[in-house]
């Protein structure tokens, strides 16, 4: 099985973001998905001519994890913008938000927080699966930190490529414009 890259032309002209940036994200995020695919195909060659023990094989089956998850979070990321940003007071993600953290104020100061950490990665909001406890995390690579047995909810790039062409280094500009981005719906929808 192999796997696609999605189409997220239709977040062009979206808002504080510019054409660039998000066509610089776009081929950034089709390259994550090329190259899971040549890892898989690889270690797939592998293990049939019985390399499988090999250091090679170790080495491109710990890459597979950073590539893999770089594909994607970025479906995860692009795929809960494109909204106007409205959140639903009433709805459940509402409910679990000030379940976990008293408010729906004290979620966005702890989100938008995390994602201006010093540092390059992602501001994910996780849903423990185990008891549906809402907790935002900073991950700082693809491949490490990420909560076992959670369920991402809304997840935000703040590498530099996500938005230094448009923002420099005004990281918290652009946690602004992605928040007035966010869609909600999508967002919600992932909530198990």
């Amino acid at each position: 099985m192999t796997y696609t890259a999605k189409d997220y032309s239709k977040l062009i002209g979206m808002n504080g973001f510019s054409e660039t940036l998000l066509k610089n994200h776009f081929t950034l995020y089709q390259g994550y998905v090329t190259n899971t695919n040549k890892l898989l195909d690889t270690l797939d060659t592998m293990l049939k001519d019985g390399r499988a023990g090999t250091p090679e094989y170790a080495e491109i089956k710990r890459r597979l994890g950073w590539e893999f998850n770089g594909m994607r979070l970025h479906e995860y990321y692009f795929e809960n913008l494109g909204g106007g940003g409205q959140f639903n007071k009433e709805g459940r993600l509402a409910k679990k938000i000030i379940e976990s953290f008293g408010s729906y104020e004290n979620w966005e100061k702890d989100f938008k927080t995390t994602g201006t950490m010093r540092g390059i990665g992602w501001a994910v909001l996780y849903q423990d699966l185990t008891n549906g406890r809402l907790i935002n995390f900073w991950i700082n690579e693809h491949d490490t930190g990420h909560p076992s047995g959670c369920n991402p909810l809304l997840i935000m790039d703040v590498f530099e490529h996500a938005f230094m062409i448009d923002y420099g280094l005004k990281r918290a500009d652009y946690i602004e414009a992605f928040f007035k981005n966010i869609d909600w719906q999508t967002v919600e929808a992932r909530l198990k």
